[in-house]
């Protein structure tokens, strides 16, 4: 996709998020450990706080301050961080930022800002029981970011081995195909690009997907962890 794009879909999923900012802040988040819906929301207002710091004072150490208890109040506060992070990833995407991973560009943070909004909304309306759409495209260049970026980084972190297989995702309505390690695959994990995209984020169970060829392998790969 192009920067533009991103900047637009960051945009709508902004607003999608905060859509989902009810009275029910008690309720619980299913795929976020014991968080409730008040952890999520304060997560991202506060992570949208960090980028606009990241970029404009080229730090990542920024810890910004909780958001506010009141359903009213932290509503308003999360659209002020929004529109704020908005505003600032509307520069260049080759302007220079802190990034934990390259590049270190306002680009970056325009992709990555949105595929963390897009599984956080997915996070926030499941809490609410409000049925939940991935375009598959979108779920597309999800699982490409996962593979180029956050395995990677869970490796140089020490969180992960690096996989001495190789295991092919294949979203089969998209038509998309990646590989997962060296070599050539002995393996292929396929299903709808949503499904893979929500699995890979542990927001989907993987017996969902089809299974073929060294499937023990393949589940060795697939362990990880890939994602934070």
């Amino acid at each position: 996709m192009a920067p533009d794009e991103y900047l637009a879909l960051l945009r709508a999923e902004l607003d999608a998020f905060g859509h989902c900012i009810t009275g029910q802040l008690d309720a619980p988040v299913e795929h976020c450990g014991e968080w409730t819906l008040y952890d999520l929301i304060d997560h991202m207002g506060g992570g949208n706080l960090w980028v606009v710091t990241a970029v404009k004072e080229h730090r990542g150490d920024y810890d910004p301050p909780a958001g506010p208890r009141d359903p009213a109040a932290l509503r308003d506060w999360y659209s002020e961080t929004a529109n704020a992070l908005v505003s600032v990833l509307a520069a260049d995407p080759d302007t220079p930022a802190w990034t934990f991973f390259p590049p270190h560009t306002v680009g970056f943070w325009r992709r990555r800002r949105w595929l963390e909004t897009l599984v956080h909304r997915f996070d926030a309306e499941h809490a609410l029981g409000i049925d939940s759409r991935i375009e598959p495209a979108h779920a597309a260049d999800g699982i490409a970011e996962v593979l180029e970026v956050f395995v990677p980084r869970m490796i140089k972190r020490g969180l992960a081995t690096e996989p001495t297989h190789a295991v092919r995702l294949s979203a089969i309505d998209t038509g998309g195909s990646w590989v997962l390690g060296p070599g050539d695959p002995v393996a292929t994990i396929s299903g709808p690009a949503t499904k893979l995209f929500l699995a890979l984020w542990n927001r989907a169970p993987a017996t969902e997907l089809f299974w073929s060829g060294d499937v023990a392998t393949a589940r060795e790969v697939m362990k990880g962890p890939l994602v934070p």
